[in-house]
C-alpha cells in the first residue's frame, strides 16, 4: 500500500505506485476483451470501456503529480467513480454475453482490487492533510 509518506519522500514517478501498476493491468485486460466483442459494438461498449478504463490510470498518474495532496485525493476519487463506471458497462457485456465468465470475473476482480487500493491510498492521504 502506499502510503503519503512513501509519495512524499521516495516515489519519484506515477509508475512506482502500485495502484496504478494494477489499473494499468486492468486496462490491458479490458483491451484483451473487448477486442472480441461484436464489429457493432465498437463505437459503442467497446469504445465505452477502453475509455473508463484508460482514465482510471490516467487520473491516477494525473493526481499524483498535482501539487497537494487534496487533489491528489480528487483525482482518486474521480478514478473511483471510473471504476464504477467501468463496472456497470462490465455487467452489461456479461449480460449480453459479449464477455466469456472467465474474462469477466478477473476484470471484476482487479476492479474490485484498485477500488480497494485507492480508498486505502485516499485515506492515508487524508490522515496526513
Amino acid at each position: 500500500m502506499q502510503s503519503a509518506e512513501c509519495r512524499e519522500s521516495k516515489i519519484e514517478s506515477f509508475r512506482e505506485l502500485v495502484v496504478w501498476q494494477r489499473a494499468m493491468q486492468l486496462a490491458n485486460k479490458v483491451y484483451d476483451a473487448v477486442s472480441k466483442f461484436p464489429k457493432e459494438e465498437m463505437f459503442g461498449l467497446t469504445s465505452q470501456m477502453r475509455r473508463s478504463a484508460v482514465s482510471v490510470a490516467s487520473n491516477i498518474a494525473e493526481g499524483s503529480q498535482r501539487s497537494s495532496k487534496k487533489e491528489f485525493i480528487q483525482f482518486l476519487t474521480i478514478a473511483r467513480g471510473l471504476l464504477a463506471e467501468l463496472l456497470t458497462q462490465l455487467i452489461l457485456a456479461q449480460d449480453r454475453q459479449f464477455i466469456p465468465r472467465v474474462q469477466y470475473e478477473e476484470i471484476y476482480s482487479l476492479i474490485d482490487e484498485v477500488s480497494r487500493m485507492s480508498m486505502r491510498l485516499i485515506q492515508s492521504l487524508k490522515r496526513s492533510i
